[in-house]
């Protein structure tokens, strides 16, 4: 398996109508976008100070397969819409799992 794991800080002003609307975007993908295999993401708990604000863990079979979800136009437009411009910080990685 093959995990995107990737963290942003939201930009001043972002409120949580927006931070809604974001996570509703997201539960959305799975059904859209074949090649996930697990899709889970959230708001930070807030129980540490310095934290990322919201995180999205993707579990696909292969780096082919995040290429797809990375570039599938669902996910590309949900980068336009609910991401670009609207964060401050992103910070991501990739790892073979298992």
């Amino acid at each position: 398996m093959f995990r995107h794991v990737v963290m942003f800080q939201w930009a001043e002003g972002i409120d949580e109508t927006h931070v809604d609307a974001t996570t509703a975007a997201f539960d959305a993908l799975p059904a859209k976008i074949d090649v996930l295999r697990s899709y889970v993401h959230g708001p930070d708990a807030g129980v540490s100070d310095g934290n990322f604000d919201y995180v999205v863990v993707a579990d696909v079979d292969s780096p082919e397969d995040f290429a797809t979800y990375r570039d599938h136009p669902d996910h590309q437009a949900l980068v336009g819409e609910f991401i670009a411009g609207k964060v401050t910080a992103r910070s991501a990685v990739q790892y073979q799992v298992g």
